[in-house]
């Protein structure tokens, strides 16, 4: 099933300044550009999240009662964190520029604002810790429940990475972008810039300054929506393979299945080198792309220097 995302958000809300950058910094992530987007009128709401399903009191004996039962919830809150990439450069060198100072402030731009969204991407996952950013917003680390994660068992400290199996939708994972998808790219002005390499801060020079400014959050609407499979490494017989994903894939409930998985270039090239040497004509396995008809999606914010502890 298609859901809206990023890009859809941004063109809906008539940012045509900003879609043409947002497209092409974003298309690098598919954290972004497949990931289930929704807006917010605010910057937070509660959902309620259901964590378990009561058992064990439906039949009952002729004469006999049946003890009332009810699931098991809890309320989450999910907040939209203040998303600032600015760029500065200096006024004398864009304006010799040889296709003028518009086209190198974009070039500026969308160099920066790639790297917001491989950040922003990483916050996906890390959130506030190790990976991501305090200021930013909770990532799946901090939503994923203990019973949906398979260990690697990878051993050499600072070198572990995570593959995620995650399902996108309005129930379950989704991006959040707060005052109505509030996704705005300022004006460029000129401003008196501080030289970065003078210890004293007198000496300054003109600079065109230009910003983007978004209020994006995450939501985790199900403890099953999300599977990890932590402390894969180098180590033997502890890197990504297809008896791994299958593992993850065994949490989820009945009839139910991830959108993607996502992993590391490592990753990928684990478990593309795990089934070359399953192959019975001894020649290499093809690069993977899916896991059973499950996508495969390779992400540079996922790290492969995690320390083992998370």
């Amino acid at each position: 099933m298609a859901f809206p995302t990023l890009l859809d958000i941004a063109k809906a809300n008539g940012s045509d300044a900003v879609v043409g950058l947002i497209d092409e910094a974003a298309r690098l992530h598919p954290e972004l550009t497949q990931g289930a987007a929704r807006t917010i009128k605010g910057l937070n709401y509660k959902t309620l999240v259901r964590t378990a399903v009561p058992r064990g009191n439906t039949f009952r004996a002729a004469n006999s009662g049946v003890a009332a039962s009810k699931g098991t919830y809890e309320n989450r809150l999910v907040e939209a964190y203040i998303m600032n990439p600015r760029w500065v450069c200096d006024k004398a060198v864009a304006d010799a520029y040889e296709d003028g100072a518009p086209a190198f402030i974009a070039l500026e731009g969308g160099a920066i604002l790639e790297g917001s969204m491989l950040d922003l991407c990483g916050q996906f996952y890390y959130g506030t810790g190790a990976g991501g950013a305090a200021a930013g917003f909770p990532g799946l680390l901090a939503a994923v429940d203990s019973s949906m994660v398979v260990d690697a068992g990878g051993t050499t400290a600072t070198t572990g990475s995570s593959a995620w199996m995650v399902r996108w939708g309005p129930k379950h994972v989704q991006w959040v972008w707060g005052l109505n998808g509030q996704l705005q790219l300022s004006d460029v002005r000129e401003e008196s810039q501080p030289d970065p390499n003078d210890a004293t801060n007198t000496k300054r020079f003109t600079g065109y300054v230009q910003e983007i400014l978004a209020r994006p959050g995450l939501q985790v609407g199900s403890t099953l929506s999300v599977v990890r499979i932590k402390k894969i490494t180098a180590d033997a017989g502890h890197t990504c393979s297809d008896a791994l994903i299958g593992q993850g894939m065994a949490k989820f409930i009945a009839g139910t299945q991830p959108d993607v998985i996502l992993m590391s270039r490592r990753s990928r090239e684990q478990l593309r080198a795990s089934r070359t040497a399953y192959n019975p004509t001894g020649q290499e396995a093809a690069l993977p792309k899916d896991w059973q008809g499950i996508p495969i999606e390779v992400t540079d914010a996922l790290l492969d220097t995690e320390a083992l502890t998370l």
